[in-house]
């Protein structure tokens, strides 16, 4: 399909959407109104659960806003926020299943590991680095210039030399 002179490729427009996201604050502010029972929050509401600077978070809503992330609605002397589609809260909710399932991953990888490890002299577990070690244990030659250790137990990062 052929694009309109001015007009993005999707990937492009997606990217700048993850960029319009890409802050903690912006997703935080995006959780209170996603879980919020009438979905929307004024933007004093928002400060005390975010707790940062007003001028700060009106910067971080105005980005939110031009991306069509969030709608905005003033009533009197109040400004209400709201998402501007429920695959906002989809989208948050996927992240968040997709985190939490790639830790529960990470941690299971780390207690194979540490299970199947033979204990080194010093009481450490081969599995495990030591103390002071961590960076070093989990940095391949790539990184570091250094070849993976020989007696390393457990998988080495690719590119790393036995």
């Amino acid at each position: 399909m052929k694009l309109a002179p001015g007009q993005a490729p999707l990937y492009e427009v997606k990217a700048n959407l993850f960029k319009a996201l890409a802050h903690p604050a912006r997703i935080r502010a995006l959780e209170l109104l996603s879980a919020d029972p009438a979905g929307t929050l004024t933007v004093s509401e928002l400060l005390e659960r975010i707790e940062i600077e007003p001028s700060h978070l009106s910067q971080h809503l105005r980005v939110l806003r031009r991306h069509r992330v969030v709608v905005s609605e003033r009533r009197g002397s109040h400004v209400h926020y709201a998402l501007a589609h429920p695959g906002v809260a989809e989208l948050l909710a996927i992240a968040r299943r997709f985190l939490l399932d790639s830790l529960e991953a990470e941690e299971a990888e780390r207690a194979a590991a540490l299970l199947g490890a033979p204990e080194l002299p010093g009481g450490h577990d081969a599995g495990a680095p030591a103390p002071g070690a961590g960076a070093a244990r989990r940095t391949g030659a790539a990184e570091t210039g250094r070849a993976w250790p020989a007696d390393a137990a457990g998988p080495r990062p690719a590119g790393s030399a036995r």
